[in-house]
């Protein structure tokens, strides 16, 4: 059973955990790879930016660094890097939905372009833990179990904390279900570890 924290008390929890030696160390978890879900309701999607970024100034005071990574400013940064953001806002209005997803699942391939650009921020910055947060801005294009599925090689040696507007929830009967925005319940995932049952 998910607890239900209030913002308070998740942010109490939050620090606790990723300023603890065992979470740090990766201890506890087997042979599974440092991934953990930090699922939050969807209509705190504004506030959990605030909280974000309270608890890396908090953690940064404890002598603990996260690299703060948003999957949609990443995409942004893709297209720019690429020449064709301008082109794609330009022609927005006038393509189906379809066919913009289309296009964005193709420029934006997770393994092909985004799996190497956060590579790449991994090795240019040191840190003690990962921060991927923007995932309700890049659906449908990008998919946060894509994402985690693709980034188990490339973020292995320090844990990695996917903030969720949404669920993550294990059952018998489904396994594993990231159910973004507490709505669409069709991402099945099931290596990572909902931090809100972490304890140090």
């Amino acid at each position: 059973m998910i607890p239900q924290l209030s913002r308070k008390e998740r942010a109490e929890h939050l620090y606790r955990v990723i300023t603890s030696e065992r979470f740090l160390t990766k201890q506890g978890l087997g042979n599974e790879v440092p991934f953990f879900i930090c699922p939050f309701p969807a209509e705190e999607g504004v506030t959990m930016i605030e909280d974000r970024r309270d608890l890396i100034e908090r953690i940064a005071h404890a002598g603990v660094t996260a690299l703060d990574l948003s999957l949609y400013d990443i995409s942004l940064g893709l297209l720019e890097e690429r020449g064709i953001l301008e082109d794609i806002l330009a022609a927005e209005p006038d393509m189906e939905k379809s066919e913009l997803r289309e296009l964005l699942q193709g420029v934006l391939d997770v393994h092909e372009h985004l799996i190497p650009k956060i590579g790449a921020a991994i090795a240019a910055q040191p840190h003690d833990v990962i921060f991927l947060s923007g995932v309700g801005e890049v659906y449908p294009y990008i998919r946060s179990h894509n994402v985690l599925n693709n980034l188990q090689s490339t973020a292995k040696d320090r844990p990695t904390v996917l903030f969720f507007p949404g669920s993550y929830t294990h059952s018998t009967a489904t396994g594993g279900s990231l159910d973004l925005f507490g709505l669409l319940h069709d991402d099945k995932y099931y290596r990572a570890f909902n931090i809100l049952n972490y304890e140090v």
